[in-house]
C-alpha cells in the first residue's frame, strides 16, 4: 500500500483504539471493576488486529475461513469484548452487561458464552499450545491462507508450556501462527523482571527458530507494519512469527499510566467520570496534531 493507504489505516486503528478503550472504561465501571491498565494497554494491538487485520465475518464468529484470534490471557477479556463490539460481532450496548449474572461476556474469556471467542483462557501458558494445535489442523485441511494469531502475556513467558508450544510450532513449521507478546512488565505477583526475568526476548524467540519483531505496542503505525510483515511471511510451512509489543499499563489515561502498577488496578467509584475525561481530551489532542500534520503536508 502506498503511504496515503497507510495514513488511512493508521487513523482508523487510532479511532478504534479509542472507542475500545472507552469500551474498557463502560465496563469496568458497570462492574465495579476489573483488568482495566490491562485492557486499555492492549487496544491499539487489538484495534489493528479487529478492524486492520484479520479475515472474519462479524454477522458468522465460525465462519470458517476466519482466521482465528486466541485470547491466552483471558482476564483481558473486557478488552476483546470491546475489540468485538467495534468488529461489530457483538453490541456495543451489550458491554455493559460485563461480568453480570447470566451475561455473555464473563470476566475472564470463556469460548461457550462469546461469539468470536475463540477459547476459554485464564489458565495461563495454555493458549500457545492450542494454538499450534489449531495451525496444524488448518494446514493438514488444505486451508493455506488462514492464519491463527494468540496473545498472550509477558508473564506466560514463565511457563514452561510455552515455550514447549514454541519447539512444537517451530518442529512443525507453522508458518500460518503468529504470536502477539503484551509486554507491558507485569503479572500478578509483581514485574515480570523480579518475579522471572525473561529478557533478551527476540534472541531468545530466534533460537527456538521463530521470526522475531520487537515494536511499541501504543503506536499503530508501528503495529500496522509488524502485522503486515508477519502475513507477507506467512507460509503453509515455514518459521512461525512473533510479535512483541511493548505496552503501557493504563494508557490513554494519564491517572492510571502513573499509577502503582498493580494486577487488578483499583478504580474508585468517583474516578470513572475523570478517567474518560482524560481518555477524551488525549483523544482531542492527538486528533488535532493529526490535522496540524496533514495541513503542513499540504
Amino acid at each position: 500500500m502506498g503511504d496515503r493507504g497507510l495514513d488511512v489505516r493508521i487513523k482508523s486503528a487510532q479511532e478504534a483504539a479509542h472507542r475500545i478503550r472507552l469500551g474498557v472504561l463502560e465496563q469496568g465501571e458497570a462492574q465495579g471493576g476489573g483488568y482495566v491498565g490491562q485492557g486499555l494497554g492492549v487496544a491499539d494491538v487489538l484495534a489493528v488486529a479487529y478492524t486492520d487485520q484479520l479475515r472474519l465475518d462479524p454477522a458468522d464468529p465460525e465462519w470458517e475461513d476466519r482466521d482465528r484470534f486466541l485470547l491466552s490471557i483471558g482476564h483481558y477479556a473486557l478488552a476483546l469484548y470491546s475489540a468485538l463490539a467495534e468488529a461489530g460481532t457483538i453490541e456495543r450496548e451489550e458491554l455493559e452487561s460485563y461480568a453480570a449474572d447470566g451475561s455473555r461476556l464473563p470476566m475472564s474469556g470463556m469460548s461457550t458464552y462469546t461469539p468470536g471467542m475463540e477459547i476459554s483462557g485464564g489458565s495461563l501458558g495454555h493458549g500457545l499450545g492450542v494454538a499450534v494445535g489449531m495451525a496444524l489442523s488448518l494446514r493438514h485441511q488444505g486451508r493455506e491462507e488462514q492464519l491463527v494469531y494468540n496473545l498472550l502475556s509477558d508473564g506466560e513467558l514463565d511457563e514452561g508450556a510455552t515455550w514447549e508450544a514454541a519447539m512444537s510450532a517451530s518442529h512443525f513449521q507453522l508458518g500460518n501462527l503468529v504470536a502477539v507478546v503484551d509486554m507491558n512488565g507485569m503479572q500478578a505477583d509483581g514485574p515480570t523482571a523480579e518475579v522471572l526475568p525473561t529478557e533478551p526476548q527476540v534472541e531468545r524467540w530466534e533460537s527456538f527458530g521463530w521470526h522475531a519483531q520487537r515494536v511499541d505496542g501504543n503506536d499503530p503505525e508501528e503495529l500496522i507494519r509488524a502485522f503486515d510483515a508477519a502475513r507477507e511471511q506467512a507460509d503453509a510451512t515455514g518459521r512461525p512469527h512473533v510479535i512483541l509489543c511493548d505496552t503501557v499499563m493504563g494508557k490513554g489515561v494519564p491517572m492510571l499510566e502513573s499509577r502503582e502498577k498493580l494486577h487488578f488496578m483499583k478504580i474508585a467509584d468517583d474516578e470513572w467520570g475523570l478517567c474518560k475525561e482524560q481518555l477524551a481530551a488525549g483523544r482531542a489532542s492527538d486528533a488535532n496534531e493529526s490535522d496540524e500534520t496533514e495541513e503542513d503536508v499540504r
